[in-house]
């Protein structure tokens, strides 16, 4: 067993063994708090220029399924408490350390992760690195930063996915880092669904003439998106819109409001969210940094869903505008799939009976 550390920008080294790839890799480490979930976590595109944390103990008992893959991971690196290395799972085709050699993600266990995500829950989100050497370079720790990550993630180009039985809808996704089971719950409820690159021009979405636009999740500082913000501005109340997580957040910025930085994000599937009309509680998947502002939505805007545990925007509606969004992932897998019935929502704000 080789060694590995996990050095903190704070100075702090912890002491590990080796998993996955045998290099260096400076990342801001998050961490996440789903009990099983870690395929979808490793490639879900949202964490692209981040070490993952997870905070259950043992992780990769069922093994590495790749039917669970969400999308290309984009990982920086990789920390768990204890890594199994006999999987048991009649799905499983081979352990999570050969996954993570062969995607080139280095890693680290046998370090006390609890006493880490309490340290981040207590001083917030903070960069690190994982090195073979103890002897970091804590400059080059200190002054990362996760830029530019949208682009690295999306597709590179459009991309078509058939429905599922009979089509009812034509639906363009627009890839911020999107995860494929939101493409297959638009496929399984009878949409036709085009991918298309997250700096697609309006005016060709529009010319595609479809009935809805679909925003992905994806990764970073929302306001860092520009580009892709000017051109949401152009789709805004020509067409149905939904959207999820970093497209939840995009959408906001084009109709005006603000995004944050959270202190230290909400990651896992067990996230409670309020729905204000009706008082009732979902659990959901989440994995965001950023969070839209409610109080710098433009008048109009509707606050639909908040977080049960800190109180920040988990969704909006665009009353006229034909556009609605939420901060969560309603096709969350792992995770609750609670609010499901978001999508159909969408399906019914494409058939023009009600707003969403």
């Amino acid at each position: 067993m080789k060694k590995m550390y996990l050095v903190l920008e704070n100075g702090a080294v912890l002491e590990g063994v080796s998993i996955g790839a045998e290099r260096e890799s400076i990342g801001e480490l998050v961490f996440t708090t789903g009990m099983t979930g870690y395929l979808e976590t490793l490639t879900d595109p949202s964490y692209a220029g981040q070490i993952v944390m997870q905070t259950f103990p043992l992780i990769g008992n069922y093994g590495v399924i790749p039917e669970d893959f969400e999308g290309k991971s984009a990982v920086k690196g990789y920390v768990v408490r204890e890594l199994c290395d006999a999987p048991s799972n009649f799905r499983s085709q081979y352990a999570l350390d050969r996954f993570l050699k062969e995607q080139n993600i280095p890693g680290i266990c046998g370090i006390d992760t609890r006493a880490i995500t309490k340290l981040i829950r207590e001083k917030g989100v903070m960069n690190a690195v994982l090195t073979p050497e103890p002897n970091a370079d804590l400059f080059a720790v200190k002054n990362y930063s996760v830029k530019d990550v949208v682009a690295q993630v999306s597709t590179k180009e459009m991309l078509e996915f058939p429905a599922v039985g009979e089509e009812k809808y034509y639906v363009v996704l627009i890839d911020y880092g999107a995860k494929r089971n939101i493409i297959r719950s638009l496929c399984r409820r009878g949409c036709r669904v085009t991918v298309v690159p997250y700096d697609t021009k309006a005016e060709k979405i529009l010319a595609m003439k479809p009935d809805g636009v679909m925003l992905s999740n994806g990764p970073g500082d929302p306001a860092e998106n520009t580009g892709p913000i000017t051109e949401l501005k152009k789709l805004i109340g020509k067409v149905p819109i939904f959207g999820i997580c970093l497209g939840h957040q995009l959408l906001a910025l084009a109709m005006g409001g603000k995004t944050e930085k959270l202190k230290f994000g909400h990651r896992g599937v067990n996230q409670p969210a309020l729905e204000k009309k009706t008082g009732k509680a979902y659990i959901t998947s989440q994995n965001h940094g950023y969070a839209v502002i409610a109080d710098s939505l433009p008048a109009g805007a509707e606050e639909t869903f908040i977080n049960a545990n800190d109180g920040s925007c988990e969704g909006i509606s665009y009353p006229g505008k034909r556009a609605f969004s939420v901060q969560f992932h309603p096709e969350g897998c792992g995770g609750p799939q609670d609010t499901a019935f978001l999508f159909d929502r969408f399906l019914s704000l494409m058939k023009g009976e009600n707003h969403a």
